[in-house]
């Protein structure tokens, strides 16, 4: 299909971005990889009247050791993500789960901050940032700001990005030798989840579920359990807890919940081999 038109503007810098977001307001979407953006313009889902191409601001795509976090570029893509000899050493459930994205051609193109800007509850990324309480670095016309990632979330598709912000940054705590895991259950490897989820346990417990609600978000009951001390059998019955996956084609909402205490269990129980 055929999208409707639009004007084209690459920007040479995140400030510039920020300026052509700014002029152009909510008619103006950021392209980096595009992956996520263009097949919503083709199906008319989405319209926007200005493309503001940012995918080749260079300095926006790195991926360092900042002390106790990897600050890693958010136009850094997916398979350098996946490849980091620092990400496999300091947080390595970042980098195998990056591995996971897609297929080759997709991790060459595809960026994180992409992937997150855009919010999918089914992608695999949102909910690695969420387990591993990561922090979103934006900027807009009113300067810099940091976001939680467990904030940054709003509603399906939707986020806590203003209009002219861009995210420039994910600071991603490191883990060391922490247990961690990611599961992902699809019908082809490279689909999309039917559910997935990610774990680290450094400490405290972060779950992350994918496809599993409207918005990326985590098990707070599993672990909330976790932290009372509870089993992993007794906490992973209860991953599913606020959740609200819907039913499609793929699953019904039943079968979801069931591979969100499946997946978090076998998570879990990886998780724990890891650590010893």
């Amino acid at each position: 299909m055929i999208p409707a038109k639009f004007d084209y503007v690459r920007a040479d810098s995140a400030d510039h971005a920020v300026s052509l977001l700014g002029e152009h307001g909510g008619d103006a979407k950021l392209l980096a990889g595009g992956h996520s953006l263009l097949p919503l313009m083709k199906l008319r889902l989405a319209a926007p009247s200005v493309l503001v191409d940012v995918g080749r601001i260079g300095d926006l795509s790195y991926i360092r050791d900042a002390g106790d976090h990897v600050a890693v570029g958010a136009l850094t893509r997916h398979h350098d993500v996946e490849t980091s000899s620092l990400l496999q050493s300091e947080v390595p459930l970042l980098a195998h789960a990056a591995s996971h994205v897609g297929d080759p051609q997709v991790r060459h193109r595809g960026t994180l901050g992409g992937t997150i800007a855009h919010g999918d509850p089914a992608s695999d990324l949102p909910a690695v940032v969420l387990a591993l309480g990561a922090t979103l670095v934006v900027r807009g016309g009113k300067g810099e700001r940091t976001i939680a990632a467990t904030d940054f979330f709003k509603g399906f598709l939707e986020t806590d990005l203003a209009e002219d912000e861009i995210i420039t940054e994910v600071r991603v705590p490191k883990t060391g030798g922490a247990g961690w895991s990611f599961q992902k259950f699809n019908r082809r490897a490279q689909d999309w989840a039917i559910v997935g989820c990610a774990v680290v346990r450094n400490g405290t417990t972060g779950i992350g579920l994918v496809n599993m609600g409207s918005v990326p978000l985590r098990a707070t009951a599993a672990e909330q359990a976790l932290a009372s001390g509870a089993s992993i059998a007794d906490a992973a019955a209860v991953a599913h807890e606020g959740a609200e996956p819907t039913s499609d084609l793929n699953a019904s909402t039943e079968f979801r919940q069931h591979l969100a205490r499946v997946l978090v269990r076998r998570a879990l129980e990886e998780a724990d081999g890891r650590t010893r």
